[in-house]
């Protein structure tokens, strides 16, 4: 090995005092190791004149060789220490769709912050199926949309996020809100039932209260589709009104977001242990208290 590191070392100096500095050593004991190498292994490794050194078509072939068995050598205490070290967890924290990205910050922060005792990754999913996962141990945590009624399970809010009308934007231009007697004449796009459904049910009675009584209901999480029925004309729906919720993605040309006076409704998002796990001397317990670290102020969007 070290035959090999000194031919390293003049291969890629050129120069057999430069590379002895190099090796911190004298350029005759240099000169007499690259020798015995090349006794060793049969090939003139290198041509030397007065003034200059080459290598040989060998001390070519030669190089790359060694540099790659070196740096394999190098390796071995990283590698060894990779091989002994203990394996992280891998834990799975659920994510919603439409997750605004002040809240996806703090998740990345946990992430994080859980480096050294776990490996955090995310997991998605509709609200109510996370939450299951959450009470049924598949999922170490989740983001959900609350509210969530489940005693087993640990809740903290983390986000609040205003809700405007997503409404035509040719019906309503130079707008900047409606009522809800504008929309009475359209038909309200209901968010499926599996996505935090007590909430919009209280959204769907308010509105069905204001005097919006027609309907549509697709059956699946179809925010594609109700933005077409949106910018056609026809329907409206309850959506972020931040403009950086990536909900707006779905959003087409002839779509708006406009909040709706005298009614402001917010979606609230929380984060979901369960307590027997995130207490102390549960399994998750130091993961528990990095995140109610992280996530201790609710953010209002």
């Amino acid at each position: 090995m070290l035959h090999l590191r000194y031919f390293v070392a003049v291969a890629e100096e050129l120069n057999f005092s430069q590379a002895a500095r190099r090796l911190h050593m004298a350029a005759s004991p240099l000169s007499q190791r690259i020798k015995d190498l090349e006794r060793e292994l049969g090939h003139e490794l290198f041509e030397r004149t007065t003034h200059r050194v080459d290598l040989t078509p060998a001390g070519a072939a030669l190089l790359p060789m060694a540099r790659d068995i070196l740096e394999r050598v190098n390796s071995i205490p990283w590698r060894l220490g990779e091989a002994v070290r203990p394996r992280l967890d891998r834990l799975f924290i659920g994510m919603p769709a439409g997750v605004h990205p002040l809240l996806r910050e703090r998740v990345v922060m946990l992430e994080e912050a859980c480096q050294e005792v776990c490996e955090l990754k995310r997991w998605p999913g509709t609200s109510a199926d996370l939450a299951d996962a959450v009470h049924d141990g598949k999922l170490a945590m989740a983001l959900a949309r609350l509210p969530v009624s489940d005693p087993a399970l640990e809740i903290i809010e983390v986000m609040h996020e205003r809700l405007g009308a997503a409404v035509p934007a040719d019906r309503f231009a130079g707008r900047e809100s409606v009522t809800l007697e504008d929309l009475a004449d359209l038909s309200y796009v209901a968010v499926p039932y599996d996505a935090t459904p007590a909430y919009f049910e209280e959204i769907d009675a308010r509105l069905n209260s204001g005097g919006v009584k027609k309907r549509i209901r697709i059956n699946m999480a179809d925010y594609s589709g109700t933005s077409e029925l949106i910018s056609s004309g026809i329907a409206f729906s309850m959506t972020m009104l931040s403009p950086e919720s990536p909900m707006h993605l779905y959003r087409l040309d002839n779509v708006a977001v406009l909040p709706v006076d005298g009614f402001q409704p917010a979606l609230p998002t929380g984060l979901l242990f369960r307590k027997d796990r995130a207490s102390e001397g549960g399994d998750l317990s130091g993961v528990a208290a990095l995140a109610r670290q992280i996530f201790s102020e609710v953010i209002s969007v």
